[in-house]
């Protein structure tokens, strides 16, 4: 346990933190089956594309609080982005 007022605080301050960056982990998570879900469906192209864009701002959030790593990101994204066109491409033939 923290002895000083400082580190009672700072102990403080790590777990609401580590309770944002989970929810963010978390959000980015749900978003990401959003996506996979809508395109497993069948869903149109425009909601498709706007669930990506949410998914998109979530990870760029996430890699500019030091939540996630900036590769992780940028893979994750060129992944789901490559599901997607490919699902695109399948449903136009």
């Amino acid at each position: 346990m923290a002895n000083t007022k400082s580190a009672k605080k700072s102990a403080v301050q790590n777990k609401v933190r580590a309770q944002r960056n989970l929810a963010r982990r978390t959000a980015i998570k749900t978003a990401t089956k959003k996506v996979m879900l809508a395109v497993e469906a069948g869903s149109n192209e425009q909601e498709i594309e706007k669930l990506l864009k949410d998914v998109a701002a979530k990870l760029y959030r996430a890699r500019g609080k030091n939540i996630i790593h900036k590769n992780t990101a940028a893979r994750k994204l060129s992944r789901l982005s490559k599901h997607v066109a490919k699902a695109a491409k399948s449903a136009s033939k």
